[in-house]
């Protein structure tokens, strides 16, 4: 899948193979997330005010599953 998108890898994600990790790419009035080990598995697509909401609630611990 070829795309014109600018890909940015996230910093937390390390260097070298094996690094799970996310991808995202600003767009006009949108942000697209795609996995970076597989980018060609789909793309996800959400309003900046969305993006914005699910970041800060990684931040604030709010996407972690409870422990088992």
């Amino acid at each position: 899948m070829t795309t014109l998108d600018n890909w940015l890898k996230s910093s937390h994600s390390g260097g070298g193979d094996g690094n799970n990790c996310v991808e995202i790419a600003a767009r006009p009035a949108r942000i697209a997330i795609r996995d970076s080990k597989d980018p060609s598995a789909g793309i996800l697509v959400f309003p900046p005010e969305a993006f914005v909401s699910f970041v800060a609630a990684l931040r604030d611990g709010q996407g972690h599953p409870e422990p088992s």
